[in-house]
């Protein structure tokens, strides 16, 4: 990357991403989406799919001294360019670098907390915090279902999958 390039964050439309991606490059722009591998239960079949890692936002490179930039805020699919009153704000190179060396060979990412059916796990957030129980399923949207031992009964809990944490 040249001098003057630098990294910004591209604020997309709703569910946008791949076609501004896409819209970006056909104009000549170095562009990147992160992407994560998703498992996807439809129709009795599990299939693996890519979802962006940071949903309504990719990455461009830039030189806001040096280039016709603008066209970036009419391209198709692009919300805005993420930034203050004074214009679009550069990324430090550091937070690319340190997203690339997280990826796969593949360029994406997996997003597994290794908990599986039958773990014990522990809820951390929420009324229920600090009780214990046994992940029963995990789906594949961020709900989970929890066993808990509650008044002397099992009793099954929905929770969000960021509310538990392996016991």
């Amino acid at each position: 990357m040249s001098a003057g390039k630098r990294w910004y964050a591209v604020h997309t439309r709703l569910h946008a991403e791949a076609r501004a991606l896409e819209n970006l490059k056909r104009q000549g722009f170095e562009a990147w989406l992160p992407l994560y591998r998703k498992q996807r239960r439809r129709a009795r079949r599990s299939e693996q799919v890519l979802r962006p890692l940071f949903p309504r936002y990719l990455f461009v490179v830039l030189d806001l001294d040096g280039e016709q930039w603008r066209p970036v805020l009419s391209t198709y699919g692009v919300a805005d360019l993420v930034g203050s009153g004074d214009g679009p704000l550069a990324l430090a190179d550091a937070v690319i670098d340190a997203l690339r060396a997280r990826a796969d060979e593949d360029g994406h990412y997996t997003l597994a907390r290794g908990l599986k059916s039958g773990d014990k796990v522990r809820i951390e957030s929420g009324p229920m915090r600090a009780l214990e129980g046994i992940l029963e399923v995990e789906g594949d949207t961020d709900r989970v279902v929890v066993m808990l031992h509650l008044l002397g009964r099992e009793v099954r809990v929905k929770l969000s999958s960021d509310e538990i944490d392996r016991a």
